[in-house]
């Protein structure tokens, strides 16, 4: 899955109405998924750990703990592409999502649950990049 692929993904699953815990994005994503070659669930779980990764940045996340810092990133992703890019052009766009404790804790869990429905097993998920908070260290680097 490519980049734009994700990210028209998240928008072809985005309900319309509040979704203030993206939990329905997070199921309508998953469902699609599960419906989709392995590959396809795969390549999902890339994209989203490298999107993660990428806003893995001191400048986001110096006040954060590493959970609150990682559920606020995933709710950026949720918001979609446009929200996404403006918050690695100016890091101030990220400060509504900390302030506000905007999380989307649920999609972490879309590439695992989807994967068993497809394969019937639990997969061990060992991405390129780690979603992990304070794991990309060159925007970790004084």
């Amino acid at each position: 899955m490519n980049e734009n692929t994700f990210w028209q993904l998240i928008e072809d699953c985005r309900p319309t109405g509040p979704d203030p815990d993206f939990e329905r994005l997070a199921a309508a994503l998953t469902e699609h998924l599960a419906q989709s070659p392995v590959c396809v669930v795969t390549g999902f779980a890339e994209q989203l750990a490298w999107a993660l990764y990428r806003l893995d940045r001191r400048e986001l996340g110096q006040n954060l703990s590493g959970d609150a810092f990682l559920y606020t990133r995933c709710a950026v992703v949720a918001a979609g592409r446009g929200v996404f890019e403006d918050v690695l052009h100016d890091p101030g766009a990220f400060a509504p999502f900390a302030a506000d404790r905007i999380w989307a804790e649920s999609l972490l869990c879309i590439p695992d649950h989807a994967y068993e429905r497809v394969t019937g097993e639990e997969w061990h998920r060992n991405t390129r990049y780690s979603y992990e908070s304070y794991s990309n260290t060159g925007g970790w680097a004084a």
